[in-house]
């Protein structure tokens, strides 16, 4: 079982940057595709970027391409999204994912999730 936990969410004037990270634990070696994921209240869960797990490729969404950036790190078994010129909008919580699939803009192609983590942008 795979457990994924996210970090570095908080508040941010519109502008701004954040960093998330993603720790995973357990059969992370089945590992083919990590991703990240944001969700307002009311609406369906976004994609925001993937990486392949090897080889670090990566796809983002055009909304975001340009000012985020998603990166592993092999040796913590770590993901992270560095967040830059947030924007007001981009207010959700911030979904850390994995599965078996790259590239997978679905979030029904992703088999594990984290509980999320609560980006707040003010403008």
């Amino acid at each position: 079982q795979v457990q994924l936990e996210e970090s570095g969410g908080g508040l941010v004037q519109a502008g701004g940057s954040l960093r998330l990270s993603c720790a995973a634990s357990g059969r992370t070696f089945s590992s083919y595709g990590m991703g990240w994921f944001r969700q307002a209240p009311g609406k369906e869960r976004e994609f925001v970027a993937t990486i392949r797990w090897s080889g670090g490729d990566t796809i983002y969404a055009d909304s975001v391409k340009g000012r985020l950036i998603i990166f592993r790190d092999s040796d913590k078994v770590a993901v992270y999204l560095q967040m830059n010129s947030l924007k007001p909008e981009e207010t959700d919580v911030y979904y850390c994912t994995e599965g078996q699939l790259y590239p997978a803009a679905l979030a029904g192609k992703y088999e594990y999730w984290g509980k999320g983590t609560q980006v707040t942008g003010s403008s």
